[in-house]
């Protein structure tokens, strides 16, 4: 199973990645997560990348095409298939990925978009904060961890909040998404590959959302 997931900032998309990993077995291709693996294990993309970033540059899209190419070449991936978030963001991404899946002879089965409301999200993203050990997500009132202070997934006991999670940031990053990510769901959607799940509904209402689409 190969997926993409869509879907403003704070819109879920990497608790229910998280989630679809557990169930059905997939892994979960975060981009921030790749960039920062690669770079630490200082391997010649990796290397490229630290380079692009200590500049304060953006990393290109080549590049992260290329990372996305050799992870999905990992056994773990090529062998339970993945779930992509966080990439594309832009219709040149999209397209450059589709390129590069075709020349591996990949097809996405699924493109699952998030659809939120924008004001909320803010809500939603100033209050998130997550496990620095394992990355699992938790929310001041959305999602709290089962014993306060205590990580359900693995135990930790330290959580961290992003820094640029402020009202004023967040307002900001949701008008880039509209200018340039949401055109790309009309790019899939003529695909024939977009499905929509309601990303306002609970967090286990939209596990349900997605299992169905599944299977």
């Amino acid at each position: 199973m190969r997926l993409i997931v869509l879907g403003p900032p704070g819109a879920g998309k990497g608790t229910q990645s998280k989630r679809l990993e557990d169930v059905y077995g997939i892994v979960q291709l975060s981009t921030g997560d790749m960039l920062r693996s690669e770079v630490a294990s200082g391997s010649p993309l990796g290397r490229q990348a630290g380079d692009v970033m200590e500049a304060g540059d953006l990393v290109s899209d080549e590049l992260m095409i290329a990372m996305i190419a050799s992870r999905i070449d990992h056994e773990d991936v090529s062998a339970n298939g993945f779930v992509l978030d966080g990439f594309p963001r832009t219709a040149p991404q999209a397209e450059a990925l589709d390129v590069m899946l075709a020349d591996k002879g990949i097809a996405v089965d699924k493109v699952i978009a998030f659809e939120v409301d924008a004001e909320e999200m803010v809500t939603r993203i100033t209050g998130r904060y997550t496990c620095s050990r394992c990355g699992f997500g938790y929310h001041d009132e959305l999602q709290k961890p089962q014993r306060e202070g205590l990580c359900d997934r693995c135990g930790g006991t330290d959580f961290v909040r992003r820094a640029d999670d402020t009202a004023e940031t967040v307002r900001s990053r949701l008008k880039t998404y509209e200018e340039q990510t949401a055109p790309i769901i009309d790019y899939y959607r003529q695909q024939g590959a977009l499905c929509s799940v309601d990303g306002m509904a609970g967090i286990d209402d939209v596990t349900g959302q997605l299992k169905e689409i599944l299977g």
